[in-house]
């Protein structure tokens, strides 16, 4: 996978693996163990599995390390740029490229600093090189930086296409912005790898829109995913207070945030409508609020009546949320105690789910079957 194999980069460091303690999970269709798989993480925000079975993991605060199979970290993985590390800000989110066995290429998210004390959300590139990063290139840049430590977005998926989709947060004090197609604040942007607009993006031939922009009038979406049978992106976002949502994000629709919402002000007050003709209703929302953060298909057996469950993960609850789907509706939802805030959830190729919990010492956590 590297010049140097993840094993040799541990032993050079000198970490053990700490004996793994599984803890019973009862949920309605199986019983879990769960696993401290690794821990002593700042704040991890995003994972994406290597081919060897491996994890690379972002920190917000400004790091990416591997985890091994069995919970090992490395060092910090040398290259990444400087970060905005304040409030919601840092390392964001991150994804491989479809074709990362051959060109060793991956993506990540980041609020950049900009020269007055400013800040947006932007995307870079880079060789995974061992412990390094080489050939850092930022192809993406939101168009608007201001001063906020808030709504970054920062999700990455490409789809099937291998085209990347970006999301990006209303940066909390420019939410009527996400309503116009101008700028960045509010919307899902489809690129190609380089960063340029990719083709058939709906605004792609107004003058007065953002060509890369895909959908808009999103508040802050921090879970993306691709179906794995229509290839559709489904997003979710943050509400105010009540009003989480999740979309099937549609090239040119319009998701209404603020002009329609389930939520409310912070302390009470209204925001809008929660309907408006031309706006487009959420799939599922949630009020209260359970600040949906990370979320993955579940497409593994191992796990019994899971099969094709979508999975979000609950900052605010400290809970893995499990919804059945029939076609694009949801059907049925489990919400699943784990008592620390999940920032991330992706489903293993081993067959079973690993959640990153957002707390000053992060951990890494695996359910899997008893």
């Amino acid at each position: 996978m590297h010049k140097l194999s993840l094993l040799t980069l541990i032993v050079g460091l000198g970490l053990v693996a700490q004996p793994l303690v599984a803890e019973s999970l009862k949920t309605e269709k199986a019983t879990l163990d769960m696993q401290t798989l690794s821990s002593g993480l700042n704040h991890p925000w995003a994972m994406q599995f290597l081919p060897d079975g491996s994890l690379l993991v972002t920190e917000r605060a400004g790091f990416m390390r591997y985890i091994s199979k069995t919970g090992e970290k490395s060092e910090a993985i040398a290259g990444v740029p400087a970060v905005h590390a304040k409030g919601q800000g840092g390392l964001l989110g991150l994804v491989l490229d479809p074709d990362f066995a051959k060109n060793k290429t991956i993506y990540f998210s980041f609020s950049e600093p900009r020269d007055g004390g400013i800040n947006a959300t932007a995307v870079a590139s880079a060789i995974l090189d061992g412990q390094a990063l080489k050939q850092v290139k930022v192809i993406f840049r939101q168009a608007e930086a201001i001063d906020s430590n808030y709504h970054y977005g920062g999700r990455l998926v490409f789809n099937p296409a291998g085209e990347l989709f970006i999301t990006l947060g209303d940066r909390g004090s420019r939410r009527d912005d996400a309503q116009k197609l101008s700028g960045h604040f509010g919307k899902v942007v489809k690129v190609n790898k380089d960063g340029t607009a990719a083709a058939g993006n709906p605004f792609a031939a107004q003058t007065d829109a953002k060509a890369d922009v895909w959908s808009y009038g999103h508040r802050n979406l921090q879970g993306a995913a691709i179906h794995p049978q229509t290839g559709a992106l489904w997003t979710h976002e943050h509400g105010p207070q009540g009003g989480d949502e999740i979309n099937i994000a549609t090239a040119g629709k319009n998701y209404g945030w603020p002009v329609i919402t389930y939520g409310e002000e912070y302390g009470g007050g209204v925001i809008g409508n929660k309907t408006k003709a031309g706006l487009e209703q959420p799939l599922h929302f949630w009020v209260p609020s359970i600040a949906p953060s990370g979320m993955s298909f579940y497409t593994g057996t191992q796990i019994n009546g899971w099969q094709n469950n979508l999975l979000v993960g609950s900052l605010k609850f400290g809970q893995l949320v499990r919804l059945e789907l029939t076609g694009d509706k949801v059907s049925h939802e489990e919400r699943i105690r784990i008592g620390a805030r999940i920032r991330d959830v992706q489903a293993g190729p081993d067959g079973s789910v690993y959640l990153l919990t957002d707390e000053d010492d992060g951990k890494l956590l695996r359910l899997s079957p008893q």
